[in-house]
């Protein structure tokens, strides 16, 4: 198995597109996730994350130029109860509405597909934190063409229970640049954790993170025993 440090991965690749990172901290109390947009169009640049109760949800930073809000503006992050949804589009309300019936993360999943952005078909990533029993267990998910045909799609969902300390998945919607743009491939990658607060894992992230392309980023460390979190917010457009 390859394990990569944060800044490794991150310096790997100019355009990962979008990404969600989850896992355990290194003294075992935190789970931890982070999630970043990146853009190419002025219309994907122009964008920030804002709070929205108790998770985020991106807005126009000048709304005079946003162009389409189609697959731009949704929440990324919602919490239901003791579980803590991060996606890169819409189907975070999907998963959170129908988890509420009782239905699974996975099930949830069943009724969407990529994105309809023809020729690219953006990959959905998804990923739940459950916290429970003063333990963290997560599942992540890719939703994806079947190599670039938008006839057929694949879906993948990745379960890990009983974490490790300190290390953490990553899972992100491009591998590069390319025209149409090519989508990630196979399991989400293993990272290390560093014992770090979160402030310093935050500013890790965001400046690994390619400049031209970055747009905003989110972090959140959440206590496995008591569930109270605390939560970061960065913005290219200030």
């Amino acid at each position: 198995m390859i394990i990569k440090t944060i800044a490794d991965e991150l310096n790997s690749l100019d355009y990962h597109g979008r990404g969600i990172i989850i896992g355990k901290s290194a003294d075992g109390k935190k789970a931890v996730t982070a999630y970043f947009i990146m853009g190419r169009s002025e219309n994907s640049r122009n964008r920030v994350f804002v709070e929205d109760g108790e998770g985020i949800r991106t807005q126009a930073f000048d709304p005079s130029k946003m162009v389409d809000p189609h697959l731009i503006i949704y929440a990324p992050v919602r919490v239901l109860g003791n579980k803590t949804i991060v996606t890169n589009g819409d189907q975070t309300d999907t998963i959170y509405e129908l988890m509420d019936k009782q239905q699974t993360f996975e099930q949830a999943l069943r009724t969407r597909e990529f994105e309809d952005d023809a020729p690219n078909y953006t990959p959905r990533i998804s990923g739940i934190i459950h916290i429970d029993n003063k333990d963290m267990s997560y599942a992540m998910s890719i939703l994806k063409s079947a190599e670039g045909d938008g006839s057929s799609c694949q879906r993948y969902t990745y379960a890990y229970s009983n974490p490790l300390c300190g290390k953490a998945k990553f899972i992100h919607t491009y591998n590069g640049a390319g025209d149409p743009l090519p989508s990630f491939e196979g399991e989400p990658k293993t990272l290390e954790l560093p014992d770090t607060d979160i402030d310093s894992l935050t500013k890790l992230i965001w400046e690994n993170l390619n400049e031209d392309n970055k747009v905003s980023l989110f972090v959140r460390y959440i206590d496995i025993e008591t569930g109270k979190y605390e939560s970061r917010i960065v913005n290219k457009n200030k």
